[in-house]
């Protein structure tokens, strides 16, 4: 059925600035969190949901990624000469990927507990969701600061505003894309065009989430792995 996801998207494709100086000598998703490569955390989540495809986009760096990648069995595609950010270059990958809603996870966030690909493949319900992403309470995120991305209603539909955060974690549609003008967008373009229909809604996550995407986060996220608390 083309309303069922087959494919994940996994994005790669950043300069990982507020990782530095740890990517100064490779791209962030293989910077590694208890012995293991941040895209490899990523890539064990998606078996979960049995894709037909994994693919990622590559920008900084993409040869070490793809000489890590390729043994994997995940599809690359690089955005060159420029990046084409997380809208742009997803449909970019479009080709790639395959037509219908897809996966797409972000492998700078460390997950604990029931996963998240699998939650989200359980609750799609693509006849009222053009949308429908992973959410963590602000409350309940470690390493992150911020008031969140979304607030959610009591049917679970998301607005902009404040209480939960996305994950990194989505099934998204994708046939709208073609009608975004810019060849360098955010998600959040097409995010908001969904959400002006009503149509985007949000999972909320049970178990233990932590931004990786800078460097006090590794450790966080390691203890978080090892322990039952944070």
């Amino acid at each position: 059925m083309r309303d069922i996801p087959r494919s994940v998207m996994l994005f790669a494709a950043g300069f990982g600035t507020r990782m530095k100086p740890l990517t100064d000598d490779r791209p962030k998703p293989l910077i590694r969190v208890a012995g293991t490569p941040l895209i490899d955390h990523a890539l064990a989540l998606t078996k979960a949901v049995a894709p037909r495809k994994v693919v990622a986009n590559l920008h900084y760096k993409p040869e070490m990624l793809e000489q890590h990648l390729a043994p994997l069995g995940v599809q690359t595609v690089l955005e060159s000469p420029d990046i084409l950010d997380t809208g742009g270059g997803l449909r970019n990958a479009l080709p790639t990927l395959g037509g219908g809603p897809v996966y797409t996870l972000n492998p700078d966030a460390i997950w604990k507990g029931a996963n998240p690909l699998a939650l989200l493949q359980n609750a799609w319900q693509p006849d009222r969701m053009d949308a429908l992403l992973a959410c963590v309470p602000v409350a309940r995120t470690c390493a992150y600061e911020g008031n969140g991305d979304f607030e959610i209603d009591g049917q679970g539909r998301l607005a902009r505003g404040t209480g939960v955060v996305y994950g990194g974690a989505q099934i998204i549609k994708t046939g709208r894309l073609r009608d975004i003008a810019p060849h360098r967008f955010s998600l959040n373009v097409l995010w908001d065009m969904m959400l002006d229909d009503k149509r985007v809604f949000g999972l909320i996550y049970p178990g233990q989430w932590c931004d990786v995407g800078h460097p006090g986060g590794i450790a966080i996220a390691e203890a978080m792995l090892e322990n039952a608390d944070v």
